[in-house]
């Protein structure tokens, strides 16, 4: 189908971009890289009067380390991520999971703020930002603010953004030297979202895990920071019964959709086998 009639707008600045959608209000719709938005627009299920197209605002791309941070701009593509060196060096899970999203065509266009900020409980690189402990910036009429991605997330496609707002940088914490990680993807087909995924990032002391976080992507209405699970595996060296118990703490916060991807308890099942998988893959790459 064809969207229905809307005007354009290309602001060069984050204070062009805020101050347009500030007024033009509920009937504007800030535009990244489109793989949501577009689609959803052929089909009438969104019909913005306005579309603030980000592109042009170069501050908002690119790739840096300041310390033991890495700042990333909204509007830096998941190729992009494939191609950076810093990221390969200090957050390899990000170029994992990168790697899993759609196909290459959509990985040259679909940007990193587009997917974490949209609220789709489909998208990947929200479960790792909580896995990582990420932050936030959002930009508005009244200013800046940082929030963790932790706590951004609160319903299917609804967030902490307020009317104005757009994510401007994502901050990510480097993790530990030599601490393992995994992304285990479940999915039916190239290019589909995930049936179940599961993210870990973990160290190791002595043969046991000393620390461990553990995220999960289409499980629930949100992104899923699995505390219990991660838990559940500390102070072990990820024996049998150490990883039945970190799946089966997972599957308890699960609450997946029953879809064409599957039932709930086929869904909840490979959750925790994602999680089992990704769990060891990430204890074996650790140093």
């Amino acid at each position: 189908m064809i969207p229905g009639s809307f005007s354009y707008h290309r602001p060069a600045t984050v204070a062009d971009a805020v101050k347009l959608l500030a007024d033009l209000g509920d009937e504007a719709r800030p535009l990244a890289g489109g793989h949501s938005l577009v689609p959803m627009m052929k089909l009438r299920l969104a019909t913005p009067a306005h579309l603030v197209d980000l592109h042009a605002i170069g501050g908002l791309k690119g790739i840096r380390r300041d310390g033991n941070t890495v700042t990333i701009g909204a509007m830096t593509t998941q190729h992009e991520l494939l191609a950076s060196e810093e990221i390969a060096k200090s957050l390899p899970i990000l170029q994992e999971a990168a790697l899993l999203i759609a196909d290459p065509q959509v990985r040259y266009r679909g940007t990193i703020g587009g997917n974490v900020a949209n609220g789709d409980p489909g998208n990947d690189m929200p479960a790792l930002m909580m896995t990582l402990g990420a932050r936030y910036r959002l930009e508005g009429l009244s200013g800046a603010r940082e929030v963790p991605a932790s706590d951004f997330y609160q319903g299917a496609y609804f967030t902490a953004l307020e009317p104005g707002e757009i994510l401007t940088f994502i901050s990510v914490p480097v993790p530990a030297a030599g601490h393992g990680y995994a992304y285990e993807k479940l999915k039916r087909k190239v290019g589909d979202y995930a049936t179940a995924a599961a993210a870990v990032v973990l160290t190791m002391s002595g043969g046991k895990v000393a620390t461990c976080a553990i995220g999960l992507t289409n499980l629930h209405e949100t992104p899923l920071l699995a505390l219990d699970a991660a838990n559940a595996v500390i102070g072990t060296a990820l024996d049998a019964v150490a990883l039945k118990n970190a799946a089966a703490a997972a599957e308890a916060i699960m609450s997946p959709a029953a879809d064409a991807r599957g039932p709930i308890e086929y869904r909840k099942h490979v959750g925790g086998i994602m999680v089992t998988r990704a769990l060891r893959l990430a204890a074996s790459r650790a140093r």
